[in-house]
């Protein structure tokens, strides 16, 4: 389709939609006013986010509505100032993209619905970045339309609800609505017209008898793929012309035949349905919510050259050589074209609560609940081919016996994850004769989790797998389990007028690593209506998940094997990596919250985390590299025999061998402020709502344990310098009759990595702007070193803004676009001074395609993303 096409297609379906609808009456859903109940954070009741003695942003359901893309990472990370969210993944993470509050990572974030724990992800996002071992609830199944609103409590809160709450909570209130609903279609695309999407939800509220209510959401989304680059460092020059390495047989290639191939966003199918239901018997209310949804993927792999496959004495890893090009021993799509393998994924997920809450014994509240959830995630690799395979019917072939053939697909093997959670929460208020009256919670949490990884078929895993993505072999399948038990106490209390006092402490015992103790005291006191105080002191912990534990692979390629060895077994105790522990936090806060004027609230809170013993993924250890055995690479090998892998033998001659892990090695200190400001405009032809909110955040590395080369520069980099410092968002809704104007302004600070070029230089040569780091790998009995360069994606401002229309009080058009002026992050630079050698990239990062942007800037490398929405209300 044609840039645009997509809001075409919209503007079709208003005006054929429209007039059916002119006749349907509709309530207005309300904005939230600033002084909503809270829930999140606090287990007081009827406390208002603006008297929260800790800081607590809350969402609307108009807030969530104004975002163009139907996806509550977005929306998160377009409101949220301390939010980021992750815009494109690698292999399986592309499914599971992640989001990190205030620069931590994502694991950090308790993700809660209703109030309940979320479970979290089958798929581990394995290959290192900022995002290295997420495993978080993925918050993209869940269907915006089925939210009432969002509280985001940005503080510690693990005493609170217990593991993961480091940096914060994310409570999603779902809708309970006993009448009445909502339908909307949305159609977008980015400004080069890839990535088309299309959207339809709809939410309906039912009753049930006189005192119930079942609230219904469906969801339905597709987006096709966007691309990145455009070329192939390996088969082309800049100019378009073939690498004097190139058969000329390969002239097909040359010009813009391989640009636009890059995978960038996969092609997804995305259906979910979600409930939130009730019925109050009188003095106990039965309730229930749960959702199912199901994910399709295809992501495009990196591009492989027609020879990749090719059967020639002495290329194992099915290079470029100068040698003829023969088609009738080469392996391609069509034989002299080469090939984009495809990662398939099929993704099943369903959770459901059941609860009972009401009061006994007078003035005695309890809350008893269970959840259960399940994530299902399984793989294949498609459009592809198996090299040995070929190799082997090739050489067959030349004694007679069949013809050459190899599979194109292969079932890589998949995860299972599931996690039940039995909660009972029990509260009671006194007159204690102070000023307020005192708040007595308790309560308990059982919890079990289950981890399964799942064996590939046969050629996903005989030898280098099909091309792209090795399967899951017998040695990496297992299926592990674990629970934990824990007991809180909270009492909430207001000693003398204005001045409130919230302490809680929880003890928390797991059968995998044993027990931890934390707690917490906030406090808060008003000096007038105008002004107040309020701080926090707390230690949290995060257990490991299952999948950081046990996690296993080999990923194999024709001269590479590295293996991926779950921390604690018995192969990665002999290089060291011992079983992983929690992770120990201390939080501290201290902020202000102003009234200056009447409608003008403003709040600024400073906040200090220190981590101690954070789980990061290691650099790979070296048996051998590039055929050269490397120290200590006899003790790699004794690992990788006791975990029963089997190497090809040519890969001690021709190739790389290594060996990574999960570890506690490292401990960081984040500090940071938040900022927000409302006050809404009284306007003689309308309203004007305006908002400032602010986000400076830094972490620091103060302990790097395990060291050099195995937690590098480059890897210190991915903790201390992808989030940006700041990120600042302004905001102004204008309203006037039946015209809305929605504008947002996001002012993001820069980010960089430590980036390595796909060479080194000559000795002595750095090119302009590299530096050489010393890594603390001993090679032949010196120090070595690598060359960097710094990766910097600008600080930059991107522009959202929508306009609305009411066609009547049941129809709403709407039209907008984020990312307004289709800005995207930095294309790495070139080397300079230097010439890499023919099918070498020329990027200080190694990048493999041409004019390809950087990947860990905070916003999309998609650039703007224009659509149309269409609301019905009835």
């Amino acid at each position: 389709m044609t840039r645009l096409s997509a809001l075409r297609l919209s503007l079709v379906l208003a005006s054929s939609w429209s007039a059916c609808a002119m006749a349907q009456e509709a309530q207005t859903a309300q904005a939230d006013d600033g002084a909503a109940i809270i829930v999140t954070g606090t287990r007081a009741v009827g406390m208002q986010a603006a008297e929260s003695a800790a800081p607590i942003q809350v969402l609307s359901q108009e807030a969530i509505s104004h975002v163009g893309q139907p996806n509550l990472n977005q929306v998160l990370t377009q409101i949220v100032p301390s939010f980021t969210a992750q815009t494109q993944g690698t292999d399986l993470s592309s499914f599971s993209l992640s989001a990190r509050l205030r620069g931590l990572s994502p694991n950090h974030t308790l993700v809660l619905v209703n109030g309940k724990r979320r479970h979290g992800n089958g798929i581990l996002q394995v290959i290192s970045g900022a995002f290295q071992g997420s495993a978080a609830p993925s918050i993209d199944l869940i269907p915006p339309d089925a939210i009432a609103r969002v509280e985001v409590f940005q503080e510690g809160a693990a005493a609170v609800y217990g593991t993961d709450a480091i940096a914060g909570v994310i409570n999603f209130i779902l809708k309970d609505n006993n009448e009445g609903g909502s339908f909307k279609v949305t159609g977008g695309q980015y400004y080069d017209s890839e990535g088309e999407l299309f959207s339809a939800s709809g939410n309906m509220g039912f009753k049930l008898g006189e005192d119930g209510f079942f609230n219904l959401s469906l969801f339905h989304r597709r987006q096709d793929y966007t691309t990145v680059g455009t070329g192939q460092v390996q088969i082309t020059r800049p100019d378009g012309t073939l690498q004097p390495n190139t058969p000329a047989q390969w002239s097909n290639l040359a010009g813009d035949a391989l640009s636009g191939i890059n995978g960038g966003q996969p092609k997804t199918y995305l259906t979910e349905a979600f409930y939130n239901m009730g019925y109050d018997f009188g003095g106990i209310e039965l309730y229930s919510f749960g959702d199912y949804a199901r994910r399709i993927g295809y992501a495009k792999q990196g591009y492989r050259h027609p020879k990749r496959i090719c059967y020639e004495t002495g290329n194992l890893g099915g290079s470029i050589t100068p040698a003829a090009y023969n088609p009738n021993i080469c392996y391609g799509d069509t034989g002299t074209w080469g090939m984009v393998p495809l990662q398939h994924v099929i993704e099943d997920e369903y959770s459901f609560t059941v609860g009972a809450k009401g009061d006994f014994g007078g003035d005695w509240n309890y809350d008893i609940s269970t959840t259960y959830g399940y994530q299902k995630d399984d793989i294949w690799t498609e459009a592809s081919a198996h090299r040995e395979v070929w190799q082997e019917s090739y050489a067959a072939s030349l004694q007679g016996i069949g013809r050459p053939n190899t599979v194109d697909k292969a079932y890589d093997g998949g995860f299972r994850l599931s996690q039940t959670t039995v909660t009972a929460d029990i509260r009671k208020e006194f007159d204690a004769g102070m000023a307020g009256p005192l708040t007595l919670a308790f309560g308990g949490e059982y919890r079990r989790d289950t981890y399964e990884i799942v064996a590939g078929d046969y050629y996903s895993t005989y030898k280098t797998g099909v091309q792209s993505f090795p399967g899951y072999k017998a040695t990496d399948a297992g299926k592990f389990r674990r629970s934990s038990r824990a007991g809180y106490i909270n009492l909430i209390a207001e000693p003398v007028e204005n001045w409130s006092v919230d302490l809680a402490g929880r003890y928390e015992d797991y059968t995998d690593f044993g027990d931890t103790t934390i707690g917490k005291i906030t406090t808060r006191y008003d000096f007038s209506p105008a002004f107040a105080i309020r701080g926090t002191v707390s230690t949290g912990f995060r257990a490991p998940t299952l999948a950081e534990q046990k996690y296993s692979t080999i990923n194999v390629g024709p001269t590479s094997a590295v293996a991926q060895l779950p921390a604690g077994t018995p192969a990665a105790a002999l290089l060291g990596f011992n079983s992983l522990k929690p992770e120990k936090s201390k939080n501290f806060s201290a902020g202000v919250v102003l009234r200056p004027v009447p409608k003008l609230a403003i709040t600024v809170d400073g906040y200090i985390i220190k981590i101690k013993d954070r789980i990061t993924g290691t650099a790979a250890r070296n048996a051998v590299l590039n055929g050269v055995p490397q120290p200590g690479g006899a003790d790699i090998l004794n690992a990788l025999n006791a975990a029963g892998i089997v190497l090809d033998s040519a890969l001690f001659t021709n190739g790389t061998i290594g060996v990574s892990s999960f570890t506690n090695g490292i401990d960081t200190r984040t500090w940071g402020i938040d900022f927000s400001a409302a006050y809404p405009v009284a306007l003689d032809f309308g309203t004007l709502n305006l908002s400032l909110t602010a986000n400076y955040n830094k972490t620091k590395i103060t302990d790097n344990k395990v060291g050099y080369p195995i937690f590098n520069a480059a890897s210190e980099s991915n903790i201390e310098r992808s989030n940006p410092d700041y990120k600042i968002v302004a905001g102004a809704l204008f309203k006037s009759g039946k015209f809305a104007l929605n504008l947002r302004e996001t002012f993001y600070g820069k980010t960089s990595v430590l980036v390595r070029p796909a060479f080194t230089p000559s000795a002595g040569f750095i090119p302009n702007g590299g530096f050489l780091i010393a890594d603390g790998a001993i090679v032949n009995g010196v120090n070595a070193n690598q060359l960097y360069f710094n990766g910097v994606v600008k600080a930059t401002a991107l522009t959202d803004l929508e306009a609305s229309y009411d066609f009547t009080d049941a129809v709403t058009f709407s039209v907008g676009a984020n990312n307004l002026f289709n800005k995207r992050p930095e294309v790495p630079a070139l080397m300079q001074g230097v010439t890499p050698g023919a099918g070498v990239s020329p990027y200080i990062n190694g990048a493999g395609a041409y004019n390809s942007y950087y990947g860990h800037g905070p916003y999309s490398t998609s650039g703007g993303y224009y659509y149309a929405r269409l609301d019905f209300k009835f």
